[in-house]
């Protein structure tokens, strides 16, 4: 297992650490030196990209005025590029977030890039309906805006979810934010040469610079767990972000601490369903890092006509109706091979 520097902090999303370190900014400065909470709020949520990603058949309601759980958010992680900064051309990772009527925990589901499904047709996009990959209705929405909300349809279909709002999130984008803090402390688990640099990761402990860190996050092939190994490194790494910002008493530092916030903005598309900002802040504001579950779809690996597949299995059913119906306590502790050690 890989394991982030000392001293050791459970992982959580890009959307946990962001919020969690907006409401350290509001408590640190809120009292004036930037003028007080409600220009931090207006300042952090100035620095968020803004767009309708869910499609509407799976946004949960209307746009809100309030927040009550349970709530279901999507999380897309997009390796964007400089030249379309908002959204990128792949959408590896996808994350369901599920956060209970008590608003106390948040439970991680990771949807395989790979996971076979039955994509729905979209006659606005000209697209006819297909089966495939679910990381290819992005492809078949057009990337974009049009690619997120495909993607959001597909899960819906394949789920039965709808969800309160979404975030992309551009792990290139983190570029800013690694140097800001001189490196992230990280442990690799053993030694991977990257496929696009040549560089080779030796295993043990060490600090990536910015250009080595996001290296090592696109390395997927050459790893045992090949997506799964991928997907894990991206937590750790946020999860190092998150460490180095403390052990490095970066909020100790609001001005420091301000800029590497409207980095991590500036590196997300929201849509938060009419929900302000600082408002979301503190509905979640009893979630901790240490009140994260990671989940696992029920799957399996399969190769049909030379294609490489995840395959769900019957229980995935059983979890998606946990999800729905706010029980996931009920099925953690039924199904814990499904569960991932945080």
């Amino acid at each position: 297992m890989v394991k982030v520097g000392a001293p050791r902090r459970p992982r959580s999303p890009l959307w946990a650490k962001a919020m969690i370190a907006f409401g350290l900014v509001l408590m640190l400065v809120g009292g004036g030196l930037l003028g007080g909470e409600k220009f931090l709020a207006a300042r952090y949520s100035a620095a968020l990209h803004r767009s309708d990603l869910l499609a509407p058949g799976a946004r949960h309601s209307d746009e809100q005025t309030s927040l009550s759980g349970p709530l279901n958010y999507l999380l897309i992680g997009s390796d964007a590029r400089a030249s379309n900064p908002a959204m990128g051309a792949r959408s590896d990772t996808i994350i369901i977030v599920h956060i209970p009527a008590t608003l106390d925990r948040a439970y991680l589901i990771s949807i395989p890039r790979d996971l076979r499904v039955s994509i729905p047709a979209d006659a606005d996009l000209g697209f006819t309906g297909g089966v495939g990959k679910i990381n290819s209705s992005f492809q078949y929405g057009g990337q974009g805006n049009g690619g997120v909300q495909l993607l959001s349809s597909t899960l819906t279909q394949l789920t039965g979810l709808t969800f309160d709002g979404a975030a992309v999130v551009d792990f290139g984008g983190f570029d800013k934010i690694v140097a800001d803090l001189g490196g992230v402390y990280m442990c690799v688990d053993e030694t991977v040469k990257s496929i696009h640099t040549g560089h080779v990761f030796k295993a043990g402990c060490q600090y990536l610079k910015a250009p080595q860190a996001l290296d090592y996050l696109r390395q997927r092939e050459t790893l045992p767990g090949g997506d799964f190994d991928r997907q894990r490194h991206q937590q750790q790494f946020l999860q190092a972000i998150f460490s180095a910002m403390f052990s490095s008493g970066e909020t100790k530092n609001p001005l420091k601490l301000d800029q590497i916030i409207r980095a991590v903005g500036s590196s997300m598309t929201v849509d938060l369903n009419g929900i302000p900002l600082d408002q979301l802040i503190f509905s979640l504001r009893n979630i901790q890092p240490s009140s994260l579950v990671g989940v696992r779809v029920p799957s399996t690996t399969r190769t049909l006509g030379g294609i490489s597949f995840v395959l769900q299995t019957e229980a995935a059913e059983g979890l998606y109706s946990a999800i729905a119906d706010d029980t996931m306590d009920a099925w953690v502790a039924a199904d814990p091979e499904w569960v991932n050690s945080l």
